[in-house]
């Protein structure tokens, strides 16, 4: 029964979230100044082309003549079809482009996810075992560092570093694997201080308990010390604060694939602002949102199954 209800709460979540970003996404950019026909007109055919000629004809076709609450409730009766519309500017189904821009976008989230738990895991054990050390001094500061700047300002440095001056890897694309590391790199960066900060305190804690202390009289390695004890505890607390971070995450996808022209959800979103493309608007925000939910809901049911004592909290 707890199983269930956590679905339907999960469920609840998401209906709420569709009506709630959908509807804001449409009052906002319907709040934006500027026509919106002249906009769209000069997503599909240029700045230089479009006249007041052309964007009365897009007006007209899109029908952005009629009453903003009838748009919307053309838009909740497609999306109570399980429909996103159709771009405005692309005249394509609004759930074919998303699908194409979210593999791209889970692909990169993977990658910098991975990098920063690595990261964060070795940093994080380092300034545990050896605190007060060059090292871990030079983490900590590093880390605050990293706390205080922006991803587009990490994404520049890397950018230029790494592409521009070394010519290592490529500045912008998705063509090659190579392309991945330096947008992977910037939200890793991002994310890796408040890992670090997460798996060093939790390593303290372990490391200065009874029972890590017995093993150790045991006789076991260091090592396998850490293995057996401290690392299932860690990686718990890391898997709580994950949760935590995938605001920034979410947050940071948005600038970095704009950065690095990666063709992924949050780039499409800047685009479609910028266009005035409403349903992509509405799209792009859409499924960011919902899967948020949905790996905060996955986050949290893996922690209960984990450590059955928090669903005794319930």
């Amino acid at each position: 029964m707890r199983r269930l209800g956590g679905g339907w709460r999960l469920l609840a979540q998401g209906v709420f979230v569709l009506l709630a970003v959908g509807t804001l996404c449409f009052v906002m950019a319907e709040s934006l100044p500027g026509d919106v026909a002249y906009r769209v007109a000069a997503g599909r055919f240029g700045y230089d082309v479009v006249n007041t000629e052309i964007a009365q004809a897009v007006r007209a076709e899109l029908g952005l003549d009629r009453p903003a609450l009838v748009r919307w409730a053309e838009w909740l009766e497609q999306l109570a079809q399980g429909q996103f519309g159709r771009s405005m500017v692309l005249g394509d189904p609004v759930l074919d482009l998303v699908a194409y821009q979210l593999g791209h976008t889970l692909h990169l989230s993977l990658v910098a996810w991975s990098l920063a738990v690595a990261l964060g895991l070795g940093l994080g054990f380092w300034t545990a075992l050896w605190p007060g050390g060059v090292w871990s001094r030079l983490i900590e500061r590093v880390n605050t560092v990293l706390r205080a700047s922006p991803s587009f300002l990490l994404g520049v440095v890397l950018s230029t570093l790494f592409a521009v001056e070394l010519g290592w890897f490529p500045v912008a694309g998705h063509e090659e694997a190579a392309h991945v590391f330096l947008p992977a790199l910037t939200l890793a960066l991002a994310l890796c201080p408040g890992f670090t900060q997460v798996v060093r305190d939790a390593g303290r804690k372990v490391l200065g308990s009874d029972a890590f202390e017995f093993a150790q009289l045991k006789g076991l390695p260091l090592r396998t010390a850490l293995w057996r004890h401290a690392l299932p505890h860690v990686l718990l607390a890391t898997l709580a604060y994950a949760a935590v971070q995938l605001v920034l995450l979410i947050e940071g996808m948005v600038v970095v694939e704009t950065l690095f022209a990666w063709p992924g959800i949050g780039h499409a979103l800047v685009h479609a602002v910028m266009a005035r493309d409403v349903p992509m608007i509405q799209g792009t925000a859409l499924t960011m949102a919902l899967l948020f939910v949905l790996l905060h809901g996955l986050i949290d049911g893996l922690l209960h199954r984990l450590d059955p004592r928090l669903s005794d909290t319930r």
